[in-house]
């Protein structure tokens, strides 16, 4: 099973939809508008993708890709906030939310970071138990998320190099993202047969049940084609997690 997931807040959404059997919706904290995300979810709807939120630090500034001074209760409340704007305008406009996936700071911190985690979790259990939660295979989160019971979707990315089998490469770093064509595909490769192989050249086992494509990566678009030709080809399914 794969899936492939822009980020909402580039113009690559229409673009990329016909390659993707989800999508993560942004929420307004790290980038768009309500119209932005109202026009990715009737462009997922069109597409038959599911439809998911991508709920950040309070951060346009930084793209949420920096983790503020923030109190905990703080950010619950506006955890709360925006999953159920997106969760409400789904309903709306003829579909409903699938699942939550965290965006830049806020997911990377969640992958280590018990406290955040159980926040997090006690958060979608007042929202909608039943909703799946896409985090860092691996990690921390994961490990809680399946204690609790969640539906929990352990994600690999196909642009992002590994630090270790549960760490991301820091986006200040060169070449944390992945955008040449062969280098992706290889990664997708070894990340479908069970295993990351980190920027030192280790290997790390690892279940993977989703894959995420950033649509800000250079050359999104032509990747998100190959990726899913290249898997199509393997005779695996692109499907959202059941």
């Amino acid at each position: 099973m794969a899936e492939l997931h822009p980020v909402n807040g580039s113009n690559n959404d229409a673009a990329i939809m016909p390659f993707i059997s989800s999508c993560n919706v942004c929420c307004t904290y790290h980038s768009g508008s309500a119209e932005l995300s109202a026009n990715t979810i009737r462009l997922a709807i069109q597409n038959n993708v599911s439809v998911g939120a991508h709920p950040s630090y309070n951060d346009k500034a930084n793209f949420g890709r920096i983790t503020p001074k923030v109190s905990l209760e703080t950010l619950i409340e506006e955890l709360r906030f925006q999953i159920g704007a997106i969760s409400k305008m789904a309903s709306s406009l003829g579909t409903k939310l699938n699942h939550v996936k965290p965006h830049g700071a806020l997911y990377n911190d969640l992958a280590k970071d018990e406290k955040l985690s159980l926040a997090f979790i006690k958060v979608i259990l007042d929202i909608n138990p039943k909703l799946k939660i896409y985090g860092l295979a691996n990690s921390i989160f994961e490990k809680l998320c399946r204690d609790h019971d969640m539906n929990f979707v352990s994600e690999v990315f196909a642009d992002r190099q590994y630090a270790s089998a549960s760490k991301l490469v820091s986006r200040k770093k060169p070449n944390a993202v992945l955008s040449d064509t062969c280098d992706v595909l290889k990664q997708v490769d070894n990340l479908l047969s069970g295993k990351i192989i980190d920027i030192n050249g280790n290997t790390h086992k690892v279940k993977a049940e989703s894959i995420c494509l950033h649509s800000d990566t250079p050359n999104a678009v032509a990747l998100a084609q190959k990726i899913y030709e290249h898997i199509k080809s393997k005779d695996i399914a692109i499907l959202p997690p059941q």
